[in-house]
C-alpha cells in the first residue's frame, strides 16, 4: 500500500473496500470533483480527468506487473477518472450529480458496444483505463439527454 502506484490505483485504499470496488471509488470521486469544480471550474475538472486517466494508466500497469491479473478488481482510479468526465455533463446541483453517479455505474456495469469490446480486447493499464472513459461517454449522453428532456417538461435538478 506504501508504492505510489498502489495508492492511485486503489484511489487511497476505496479499491479494497468490501462488496463494490468500483461504486465504492464512484463515490469516493464525488467530494473530490465538487472540490476541484468549485475552485477551478469545468476545465479544471476536465484537466483533473484527463491527469487521472494518465496516472491511472501508469498505476495500473505497475499493479498488474506486479499481480499477474489482468484487471485487478481492487484497481478503481478508473472509475474516479471516467466518475469525474460525466460530472463535466452535469449542472452543480446533488439531483444532478446522483443521476451522473448511477447513470455511470448503469453503464460501467452493462458495457455497451464498444465498451465491452474494449474490456476484452485492450490489456494493460490502458485497457483497464479505457472502458470506463467509454461508459463514462455514454452516461454523459444519456445525461444530458435526461436533463435536456426534463427541462423540457419543467423538471430541473
Amino acid at each position: 500500500m506504501r508504492h505510489p502506484a498502489v495508492l492511485l490505483a486503489t484511489w487511497f485504499g476505496a479499491g479494497l473496500l468490501p462488496g463494490a470496488p468500483g461504486s465504492w471509488a464512484s463515490l469516493a470521486a464525488l467530494p473530490f470533483a465538487f472540490a476541484w469544480r468549485s475552485l477551478f471550474g469545468a476545465a479544471g475538472l476536465a484537466l483533473a480527468a484527463v491527469l487521472a486517466f494518465a496516472a491511472g494508466c501508469w498505476a495500473a500497469q505497475r499493479v498488474i506487473a506486479a499481480t499477474g491479473a489482468d484487471d485487478p478488481g481492487a484497481i478503481v482510479i478508473d472509475e474516479v477518472a471516467a466518475q469525474w468526465l460525466v460530472l463535466l455533463t452535469a449542472p452543480m446541483e446533488p439531483l444532478a450529480w446522483a443521476l451522473a453517479f448511477l447513470l455511470f455505474r448503469l453503464f460501467d456495469i452493462v458495457k455497451p458496444w464498444p465498451v465491452s469490446w474494449v474490456d476484452r480486447r485492450v490489456r494493460g493499464g490502458l485497457g483497464v483505463m479505457l472502458d470506463d472513459v467509454l461508459a463514462a461517454g455514454y452516461a454523459a449522453l444519456a445525461l444530458a439527454l435526461l436533463l435536456a428532456l426534463g427541462g423540457e417538461i419543467g423538471v430541473r435538478p
